[in-house]
């Protein structure tokens, strides 16, 4: 069987940023400021520690995301996106775009299905 070379384009495409929380941890990264574990859990006040921790290293894997460790007591890591990292911003915009326009559409459907069956 011959393997379809668009869809692994796509697979391995989304496999890189897909995750619930992949996206966000770039949309914040992209912010341009490097950013501590802890400041990461702050801004995402849902997430665990294992996951956090598991997408950063899969996003460093993929070189989307640096790790920097600094030697000093008690050791500060800090992550930022890299240049390469970076030439996701303007996918994950037209996302965002599309998702906070996908809202608005269910809820617009969601009024209209309740006013439909008020009347």
């Amino acid at each position: 069987m011959q393997k379809n070379p668009v869809q692994c384009q796509f697979v391995t495409a989304l496999n890189s940023i897909v995750g619930k929380w992949k996206p966000i941890i770039l949309y914040h990264l992209l912010q341009g400021k490097p950013l501590r574990f802890n400041e990461l859990r702050r801004l995402l006040p849902d997430i665990t520690q294992r996951m956090l921790t598991l997408h950063l290293r899969e996003m460093e894997e993929e070189e989307l995301v640096k790790r920097v460790i600094y030697p000093q007591i008690p050791p500060k890591v800090e992550y930022s996106i890299t240049e390469y990292g970076m030439s996701l911003s303007p996918i994950l915009e037209v996302l965002h775009q599309w998702g906070a326009a996908h809202v608005e559409r269910k809820q617009f459907n969601k009024e209209n299905n309740e006013q439909t069956e008020t009347d």
